[in-house]
C-alpha cells in the first residue's frame, strides 16, 4: 500500500506555525508523505487560533468545505488541533461530527496515535489535557525552508492581560534549558540554516522558571558565538520584564539583528490599566529611545488593539500621540474582539462598531505615512538582503525575488536577478524607491553570497518528484532539513 497523505492548514501566530513544523514532522516519522497540490489528502490538520473572534466562524467554514471532499475520500480523516481545540473541545465534534481527531495544544505528540486510533474504532478521538506533556521542542520537525528556522524557547504565559485568551489555552510559561536551546540551534546551523527566530509568548520572562531573570540576554550573547549563524531575532518580548541587559545584549552581539518588535497595544494609561498591562506610555517610550541610543537604525514595530472597552477619544488621541512619538517602522492593528472567557468580553464600555473602525482607519492612515517616510529615508542606502521564498506574493507574476533586510524590512529586488539568486542566498544592492509597507531595489546587484541554504533549494527543486515525495526519515528530537 502507498503511504498516506497529509496536508497542515495553519492559523494565527508565529507558534502555531512553530506547532505545525512539528505536526508535520511527525506525520513524517509515523509514515505520512505531504500531499501534492492536485490530490486530496489522506489526512487534513487544522492547526487552530482563538485570538480573533472571527476564529470559530473561520474554523466552521472550512471544516463545512471538507464535507464533500470526505464523503467522496474514502478513509480520508481530518484533524483539528491548537488553541480553539484546546478552547472548545468536545463542541467541535458536536457542530463538524465528520471531524476525526480533537488534540490539544498541550498534547501534540499524541496526534498519529490518535488517527490510528480513530480510523480503527472508526470513531472520534478527542483528547484534551490540562499541562504540557512534552517539549515541542522535542518532537520531529519539518522546517518550511532551509535557510530560516523557529527556536522556541519557552511555552504558555504567565501574563494576565484582560483581552487575552492565550494564558488559559497555553498554560503557565514553561522555560526551556539554555543548553537545549544553543544545541538546537548549532544542530540547525549543521543543517544549514542561517538565521534563526527565538519564539516564546513573552521572551523577556525567558529564565524565571530557571532562577535566573537575565537568561535572555545570556542567551543572545551565547547564540553571537555559534560560527555560521548570520541572524538572529526573537519575538516577543514584553515591555514590563524589557530590561537594559537585553538592549546592551542585542547592540553587542553582532548577529543578532537591529530589529524589535514591542507590542504597545495601547498609548493610553488608563486603558492599559484596564488591559492589566503593567507599563505606561512614559515607560514605553523610554524603552524606545534607550533601544534607539544603543542601535541608531533599528526598526521597532508594534501591535495595536483599537476600541479596548472604554476607550474614549481622548485615549485613542494618546495612541496616536505615542505612534506618531515612536516612529515604528511598521505596525499590526487591530480592530478589538471580544473573545469569551476573558475579563474584557464582560467589561461595560464597549465600543461602538462604528467608531472603532473610524478610530482604525485613521490609526492605519498615521502609521502608513510614518513607515512611508521611514523607507524612503532609506533610498540610496545598501542593503543586504536574504533572499526568501513567498515573502512577495507578486514574484511569481513579476519574475522578482524578494526578502527580507537585517532590519527585517521586506525588500523587492530588480527581476532580472530572478534568475541569478536562489532561497536563501544572501545578496547587497541598494534601495531605490520606499513603499509604505517595503522597499524597493530594482538597481544592480553589488554582492552575491551563494550559501548552502541556497545550495539545498536548488537540489530540492532538480531532484526527480518521486523521490521528493518518498524523503529521508526525519530525525526525531531535532530539526530536519525540508523535504
Amino acid at each position: 500500500m502507498s503511504p498516506r497523505s497529509y496536508q497542515v492548514r495553519t492559523f494565527g501566530c508565529q507558534m502555531n506555525v512553530h506547532d505545525s513544523e512539528r505536526i508535520a514532522g511527525m506525520l513524517e516519522a509515523a509514515g505520512y508523505v505531504p500531499a501534492a497540490t492536485d490530490v486530496t489528502p489522506d489526512v487534513v490538520v487544522f492547526n487552530t487560533c482563538a485570538v480573533r473572534e472571527n476564529a470559530d466562524n473561520r474554523l466552521y467554514g472550512n471544516l463545512g468545505q471538507m464535507y464533500p471532499a470526505k464523503k467522496h475520500h474514502p478513509g480520508m480523516q481530518i484533524a483539528v488541533g491548537g488553541c480553539l481545540a484546546q478552547k472548545d473541545r468536545a463542541t467541535i465534534t458536536e457542530r463538524a461530527p465528520w471531524v476525526d481527531v480533537v488534540f490539544g495544544t498541550h498534547n501534540l505528540h499524541r496526534l498519529p496515535v490518535l488517527l490510528e486510533r480513530a480510523r480503527h474504532n472508526a470513531a472520534a478521538e478527542v483528547e484534551i489535557v490540562e499541562a504540557l506533556e512534552v517539549f515541542p521542542s522535542a518532537l520531529p520537525s519539518r522546517r518550511s525552508t532551509h535557510h530560516s528556522a523557529w527556536v522556541s524557547i519557552s511555552v504558555g504565559c504567565d501574563n494576565t492581560c484582560t483581552f487575552c485568551i492565550v494564558p488559559s489555552l497555553r498554560g503557565r510559561e514553561t522555560d526551556r534549558r539554555p543548553g537545549d536551546v544553543l544545541a538546537e540551534v548549532e544542530a540547525l546551523v549543521a543543517d544549514g540554516v542561517i538565521e534563526i527566530t527565538l519564539l516564546g509568548q513573552n521572551v523577556n520572562s525567558y529564565g524565571r522558571s530557571l532562577g535566573d531573570p537575565g537568561a535572555f540576554a545570556k542567551l543572545l550573547h551565547a547564540c553571537g558565538t555559534i560560527d555560521g549563524l548570520e541572524r538572529v531575532r526573537f519575538t516577543s518580548p514584553h515591555p514590563r520584564d524589557f530590561t537594559d541587559d537585553v538592549i546592551e545584549a542585542m547592540a553587542a552581539t553582532p548577529n543578532v539583528c537591529p530589529q524589535l518588535h514591542m507590542p504597545l497595544q495601547s498609548g493610553s494609561d488608563a486603558v492599559l490599566r484596564r488591559m492589566r498591562r503593567s507599563y505606561r506610555q512614559e515607560r514605553f517610550l523610554g524603552i524606545l529611545e534607550r533601544v534607539r541610543a544603543a542601535m541608531p537604525h533599528a526598526a521597532i514595530t508594534t501591535d495595536i488593539i483599537v476600541g479596548f472597552p472604554g476607550e474614549t477619544e481622548t485615549d485613542f488621541a494618546d495612541t496616536l500621540h505615542v505612534v506618531r512619538e515612536a516612529r515604528f517602522a511598521g505596525a499590526f492593528t487591530f480592530q478589538y474582539s471580544a473573545r469569551a472567557g476573558t475579563p474584557a468580553a464582560a467589561m461595560d464600555g464597549q465600543v461602538d462598531p462604528a467608531a472603532v473602525r473610524d478610530r482604525y482607519e485613521r490609526l492605519v492612515a498615521v502609521q502608513d505615512e510614518i513607515s512611508w517616510v521611514g523607507n524612503r529615508a532609506l533610498v540610496g542606502q545598501p542593503v543586504e538582503v536574504l533572499v526568501v521564498e513567498g515573502e512577495g506574493r507578486k514574484d511569481a507574476a513579476t519574475g522578482r525575488r524578494s526578502g527580507r533586510a537585517r532590519d527585517g524590512r521586506l525588500v523587492h529586488l530588480g527581476a532580472p536577478s530572478a534568475t541569478l539568486i536562489r532561497p536563501g542566498d544572501v545578496v547587497r544592492t541598494a534601495v531605490t524607491r520606499g513603499a509604505p509597507h517595503h522597499l524597493v531595489a530594482d538597481g544592480p546587484l553589488l554582492a552575491h553570497r551563494r550559501t548552502r541554504a541556497g545550495d539545498l533549494w536548488e537540489a530540492e527543486r532538480e531532484r526527480p518528484a518521486a523521490a521528493a515525495a518518498a524523503g529521508a526519515p526525519t530525525l526525531l528530537g531535532m530539526p530536519a532539513l525540508r523535504r
